[in-house]
């Protein structure tokens, strides 16, 4: 297949060029639909008792947790007689919007719990009934409507539904932002780094090429898969990361060709035949690592590894089509400056950089692999204490004025009104022949001291006491043969004193069968489901990749050691993102956020997962190199010099402009984009210099030959099914060529 690829770039290149631009362009105007087609949602997982509550919430009371917030606030007091009336008003005004119930306010309830402490705030609650989609759209609407002076009030809009909004517009824009940063300098770099506008400009055009295939691809998959709007965010980034890695790494090899002095046709089918394996081969890798996301029962973990998968194969396949063709029709005298051409015709392998360095570190490989070693375990050490929480309105700036919303609730109220706890029991009979069960199960209940109320049938109750007797809108926790309670919290529903709630109070006795739910629920359920989904997922990916690096190295040592060290580079990482993010640290370099005590969930999973997938990729283009050597010479050290001098150049390269994809993301005001942007750029410049450039050699260095060891049926196997990037009779195995390290 590579061969005929090669075959066809060479005789037809004007022909390959226009239909995958004639393909490209329809792609494009497909992936255009995309943003009307995916969800803004995707974050909850199906089956969990949070899930089941919420869902019998809906079903038999037609009621849910309230998703919308009014702050008024007024100098004059909430109990003056003209605010007292206006409030009233407004809180009628809210309950006839379309699409709004369960309305309720300080006013039409005089509960305490919904006055600010000041008695200058009152809060009016309500829910905005549809999926998630539909009450981000009627939050936009409502902001409109409710922000300002309404009614003679100071009223601002808030609550999860616009917290959302707030989240994802804001996180679009940075991504645009970031974009609009990257690709300039990254122009910039690939001119330094060829030396050749022209170029340079090869590796962007396969980025935006495989950006709009992608979406395109994207757009058709949406017709059967649900897909989450973060998919495209990181898909984007993603691919113009992998486009300019395989573009890179395919001219650079081809130059090596050019000045060997072989002429392009011949360069060309050298080129498809050694790195046009190692792409398909990352590209493979890259999927199986990245695939591994699947086992998570969330849309958007599901909508990552989809949208992931189909990033890197489809930066393989953009990469092998168009570059020999670009390569051909544009001539050897277009693709380097004069100075690019000298240098890489005249200096010897031994004088490089990277094979100088490769040769340092084997001649000392103890210390320097020591030394290194501790300085990532530095770096590691603060992921001991990592935390992780859902995300809630302490991720976007404070300009943002659900944040706004929520702080004031949260510093001048004595509660949180909008994340309750709903414990709801189904067919227990009528409930109001349950009403004695009901009364004592709520005092129990109300003991709790993370409980600040517990509303019911029967009243309301605080520290173990009735505090109100039942009045009309009591009525809205019953029906004919059903009822629930809910439970105000006067913690951080997100965090361990909410979980702990949540624990406790699905450990309590109840007179009936209940299902709690709520939006600390959620957060305990989604952990649990990811502790036990992740063990899976982590397995897949390391198997996954151990045996695809088996097919290519014949070690069952190197894949190991690529294995480890990846992990190693993301424990530092890690490390770094606790003391940053999580303590609160260098707020002065990244930009100011909000200090939570935890890291948002997203976050971890994401940078492993993509992390874990580009440090293989780069092990890949190092190994393949380094064993093409290692097979035709049966010298360790050797092959280790060469092949690091041939690519630790390109990954260090490729490294440096996906670090700078993604390290735009860092001045996000969104807290989560802004770890993307903290994580990935980190992990990737850790594992393409440290990794590679000292643990890889010292590694190598001591265990000699050793590194190419297999156990007998495991390497029969390797000969019959291996891949190897050189032909089969330019190798020599090391017994014939005389090994020694």
């Amino acid at each position: 297949m590579l061969n005929r690829i090669a075959d066809l770039a060479i005789s037809r290149p004007k022909r390959v060029l226009l239909i995958t631009l004639i393909a490209a362009l329809a792609f494009a105007a497909l992936g255009v639909g995309l943003t009307s087609r995916v969800t803004l949602g995707g974050y909850e997982s199906p089956g969990t008792e949070s899930g089941r509550a919420a869902q019998a919430l809906e079903d038999r009371f037609d009621q849910g947790p309230p998703n919308l917030v009014i702050l008024v606030q007024d100098e004059r007091g909430v109990d003056a007689p003209d605010v007292a009336a206006a409030g009233a008003e407004l809180t009628k005004k809210v309950a006839a919007e379309q699409g709004v119930s369960d309305v309720v306010s300080y006013w039409t309830t005089q509960s305490s719990a919904m006055r600010g402490k000041d008695h200058k705030q009152a809060l009016v609650l309500g829910r905005i009934v549809g999926d998630f989609d539909a009450v981000q759209e009627r939050s936009k609407e409502l902001k409109k409507t409710y922000s300002g002076t309404v009614d003679g009030l100071d009223v601002k809009l808030g609550g999860s539904g616009l917290m959302w909004v707030e989240n994802l517009e804001t996180a679009a824009d940075d991504s645009l932002k970031a974009e609009a940063f990257f690709i300039p300098v990254v122009l910039v770099l690939l001119v330094l780094i060829f030396g050749s506008l022209r170029a340079a400009l090869l590796p962007l055009a396969i980025a935006i090429t495989t950006t709009f295939v992608v979406m395109g691809l994207l757009f058709a998959i949406t017709f059967l898969l649900e897909i989450a709007d973060m998919v495209t965010m990181v898909t984007t980034f993603l691919g113009l990361g992998l486009a300019i890695d395989y573009s890179l790494l395919f001219i650079t090899r081809y130059r090596e060709e050019l000045a060997a002095g072989a002429p392009v046709p011949d360069a060309i089918r050298t080129t498809m035949r050694t790195v046009g394996r190692t792409v398909v081969f990352s590209a493979t890798t890259l999927a199986v690592a990245l695939g591994s996301m699947l086992v998570l029962p969330f849309t958007v973990f599901r909508s990552l590894a989809v949208g992931s998968v189909l990033t890197g194969l489809t930066a393989a396949a953009t990469t092998l089509l168009i570059v020999p063709a670009l390569l051909v029709w544009m001539g050897p005298e277009r693709i380097a400056g004069r100075r690019a051409r000298k240098n890489a015709a005249a200096r010897p392998d031994s004088e490089g950089f990277w094979h100088r360095l490769a040769m340092f570190v084997m001649r000392r490989p103890v210390p320097l692999l020591l030394a290194v070693l501790a300085f990532m375990m530095f770096l590691a050490a603060p992921a001991m204490d990592m935390k992780a929480r859902l995300p809630d309105e302490q991720i976007l700036p404070p300009t943002a004025q659900s944040a706004q919303v929520a702080t004031a609730v949260r510093d001048k109220f004595d509660n949180r009104e909008q994340d309750t706890l709903t414990v709801v029991a189904t067919d227990i009979g009528h409930p109001t022949s349950r009403t004695a069960d009901i009364d004592r199960y709520a005092k129990q209940l109300s003991q709790n001291s993370a409980v600040a109320r517990v509303d019911a049938l029967t009243g309301g109750y605080s520290k173990g006491q009735k505090v109100l007797e039942p009045d009309p809108a009591s009525a809205r926790f019953a029906t004919e043969a059903d009822t629930y309670l809910s439970l105000v919290l006067n913690v951080d529903p997100y965090g361990d004193d909410g979980a702990q709630l949540v624990r406790t109070v699905r450990d309590t006795a109840a007179p009936f069968a209940v299902l709690v739910g709520g939006a600390p629920a959620d957060s305990v359920d989604t952990f649990d489901v990811l502790g036990d989904r992740l063990p899976i997922a982590i397995a897949i990916l390391a198997l996954g990749s151990f045996v695809l690096l088996f097919l290519l190295t014949g070690s069952v040592l190197l894949p190991l050691k690529a294995i480890l060290l990846s992990a190693l580079s993301l424990s530092a990482t890690f490390g770094a993102l606790v003391y940053i993010l999580q303590d609160g640290h260098l707020k002065w370099l990244v930009g100011d956020f909000v200090v939570t005590g935890a890291l948002t969930w997203l976050v971890p999973i994401v940078v492993v997962a993509i992390a874990f997938a580009l440090s293989l990729d780069y092990a890949v283009f190092i190994l393949s190199r380094i064993t093409e050597e290692y097979r035709k010479t049966g010298r360790n050290d050797e092959a280790v010099a060469f092949g690091l001098e041939r690519t630790g150049r390109v990954v260090t390269y490729a490294a440096l402009l996906l670090a700078m994809a993604f390290a735009g993301l860092t001045f996000s005001s969104v807290s989560y984009v802004k770890g993307l942007g903290i994580g990935l750029p980190l992990a990737v410049l850790l594992d393409a210099t440290l990794v590679r450039g000292v643990l890889v050699p010292a590694f190598m260095r001591l265990l000699g030959n050793a590194n190419w060891w297999a156990p007998g049926p495991l390497k029969r196997f390797h000969d019959r099914f291996g891949i190897s990037e050189s032909d089969p009779d330019e190798e020599k195995t090391p017994a014939t060529a005389g090994a020694h390290s």
